[in-house]
């Protein structure tokens, strides 16, 4: 052998050396990326079996250590400083180092559900957004607002990592931004003045069922969870495939420190039967909440939007409606918003309304209000409370009015029946009612064809549109007083 060969193969064997040693980082720990502020974050990724990876960070002089397993995988926590918009930096040394730039620490929320989350800034395809163009020259001002976009991928197994990075808000870059998310970010980056890093992880078209676990859907429903099982289920619609979907884009983001969820899913699960929808998105909240070990995380939610579905007379869309108010009755720290007044008159067939920012923007309230701390701000959309029935009159009370109704006149959206079952459009207005040796503010109810009435609905039917709103301008839940 001579010395040219030596040498080529011994400056071969340095490089192959090295390869092995480098440490490897999941996309989703990387340059530009927020970190949850106060807090112990999880740092992960994979290195040579049984090597030591060392972690240091820019804010301390603290050292985190972990040792690769027998796969390689390791996985270290480091305290986190608060938020601030001032670049930090972490490396990793498993032998070689590897730096990533420009981290901000902050507050980190996981965007989940369905189309009408993934819907970006720019709109989709003959599904546009509300003032693109206003929100691409604002976003500028939004350096502090950065998201990181999961793919949508199917997987049989566990995925644990995703092609990915972490994008700085700009005018280039806010239009691929959830829209949703995005007006959430944004609201909480001003109202707070730190940073606040998005993680979108959804798929239009997805069910509930879509996010479950293998061991959630063989326990608590009749999904099936082989993969050739499921594909011969869902052939005509992939979208709606259980497990996958979860396997696939949800499950890389779980060793990942957050600081909640915000969700808007539903669409996929208009006419599943009596309670079963309420039941398994509470059983998908505690899934995560597990998965995430970060505690009982917020979960705030979106109520699905009037959509006409096949009939506006129809009430799927609405019985949908009303699962999701009670999951937000018998989940912990959650919170839905209504969102009956965010759908122009035209749109009773479009499935992706324009008006994403009062989405957003009422999730953030949401989250000002019970995650940070700001009681003060009215973030509760008014549903109803009571009713006492009086000749052919119904007297209604709701809750969180805060202390008023938006109007004492021409108020739309109800309807009253009587003992057959037959609901009639119905007169509403604000009433002050004596009793108890004070004056309470009701809503009288009235319509000519209904004598003698006994349930009233507002705006329960697929698509309907009401006008009634609390002090703070947030719309009236839809509800039914029958059970019929």
């Amino acid at each position: 052998m001579n010395k040219r060969t030596l040498l080529l193969m011994t400056m071969l064997a340095a490089v192959l050396t090295g390869a092995q040693a480098k440490v490897r980082l999941p996309h989703l720990i990387g340059d530009n990326m927020v970190l949850q502020q106060l807090t112990d974050a999880r740092l992960w990724g994979w290195a040579k079996p049984g090597q030591t990876v060392k972690v240091t960070v820019s804010w301390s002089n603290e050292t985190a250590t972990a040792k690769a397993d027998k796969d390689g995988q390791w996985l270290v926590k480091v305290k986190t400083p608060a938020a601030s918009y001032e670049p930090l930096s972490i490396t990793f040394d498993d032998g070689e180092k590897t730096t990533i730039n420009n981290v901000l620490a902050g507050e980190v929320w996981v965007c989940g559900g369905q189309s009408n989350m993934e819907m970006p800034v720019k709109g989709f395809g003959q599904c546009p957004v509300d003032n693109f163009n206003e929100v691409l020259l604002d976003a500028a001002n939004y350096k502090g607002v950065r998201s990181v976009r999961i793919p949508s991928v199917m997987s049989a197994k566990p995925l644990n990592d995703a092609q990915c990075e972490w994008r700085v808000c700009s005018t280039k870059t806010v239009g691929d931004f959830s829209a949703t998310g995005y007006f959430f970010a944004r609201l909480v980056n001003r109202t707070l003045g730190i940073p606040v890093g998005l993680i979108e992880a959804n798929k239009g078209g997805s069910r509930v069922e879509s996010w479950l676990t293998k061991e959630n859907l063989e326990k608590y429903t009749d999904d099936p969870t082989d993969s050739v099982e499921i594909a011969k289920k869902w052939w005509q619609w992939d979208y709606h495939r259980s497990l996958l979907w979860g396997n696939g884009t949800f499950n890389p983001i779980l060793n990942y420190t957050v600081k909640g969820i915000i969700f808007y899913q539903g669409c996929s699960n208009v006419g599943d039967p009596g309670n079963q929808y309420s039941e398994r998105l509470k059983l998908l909240v505690e899934q995560w909440r597990e998965q995430f070990d970060c505690g009982e995380i917020p979960f705030y939610f979106v109520q699905i939007a009037p959509y006409e579905s096949g009939d506006k007379n129809g009430d799927w869309n609405a019985r949908l409606q009303e699962q999701q108010f009670r999951a937000a009755q018998i989940i912990p720290n959650s919170a839905v918003i209504c969102t009956n007044d965010l759908v122009y008159p035209y749109e009773y067939t479009q499935i992706h309304p324009a008006q994403k920012k009062g989405v957003g923007e009422r999730l953030a309230f949401a989250a000002l209000n019970q995650t940070y701390g700001m009681s003060e701000l009215p973030y509760k959309s008014p549903s109803f409370k009571d009713m006492t029935i009086k000749n052919d009159t119904v007297l209604i009370h709701v809750q969180d009015d805060y202390g008023a109704i938006s109007r004492f006149e021409e108020i739309e959206g109800f309807e009253v029946a009587g003992a057959d079952k037959v609901f009639h459009p119905a007169k509403a207005q604000h009433f002050w009612q004596p009793g108890g040796g004070y004056w309470s503010e009701a809503i009288a109810i009235v319509s000519p064809e209904v004598k003698n009435p006994v349930a009233v609905r507002y705006c329960f039917k697929n698509w309907q549109l009401g006008n009634l709103k609390n002090a703070a301008g947030l719309p009236l839940f839809p509800f039914r007083t029958d059970e019929w």
